[in-house]
């Protein structure tokens, strides 16, 4: 089983390319933290190259930068290429299946915008051929709030009378 699971901060900005066929790809590095301290007490981190396909490699360009907060759900990913002195060289990446946006560089607050598309491009409910994205990613990405003082049933008409015999307790 090859799975991985990171939660960790963009050290650039994603580079996207498109590929011959017009698919995108892009490209960043995630700095993931050590659960441990080094022998000077000091924590550590783990720089990972990460690689996103198709519309989600445009949505990481679009909606994140250098020091955005993300989760990464994907698989390790090894290859090889010669380099221009003909020397082999390798590279281990991650290539995400999923990537939620858990917040912005400046943002203590994890849930500024939470997207999640699956390795099709698709948010969830476009996976299941659900109708539109629930997600905008208009100018307005502030959560909807309703006054707490409102009613919340006032829609639904008259006044409902409720005897003390049909309450449960």
């Amino acid at each position: 089983m090859n799975k991985v699971f990171l939660i960790g901060r963009l050290t650039r900005d994603p580079e996207l390319r498109y590929t011959g066929s017009n698919t995108a790809v892009a490209t960043f590095s995630l700095a993931v933290n050590r659960n441990f301290t080094n022998a000077s007490g000091e924590r550590e981190a783990d720089f990972i190259n990460i690689v996103v396909w198709r519309k989600q490699a445009e949505n990481v360009k679009n909606y994140l930068s250098q020091g955005s907060q993300v989760a990464i759900d994907g698989r390790i990913q090894t290859r090889s290429y010669d380099d221009q002195n003909g020397q082999k060289r390798y590279v281990t990446e991650v290539v995400a299946d999923n990537v939620e946006f858990l917040g912005s560089k400046g943002s203590s607050n994890n849930m500024n915008v939470n997207v999640n598309v699956n390795s099709n491009g698709n948010t969830p409910a476009q996976s299941n051929n659900a109708g539109p994205t629930p997600y905008d990613f208009g100018a307005n990405t502030e959560p909807k709030t309703t006054d707490v003082d409102s009613n919340p049933f006032a829609d639904f008409g008259s006044s409902i009378e409720i005897s003390d015999d049909e309450l449960p307790f």
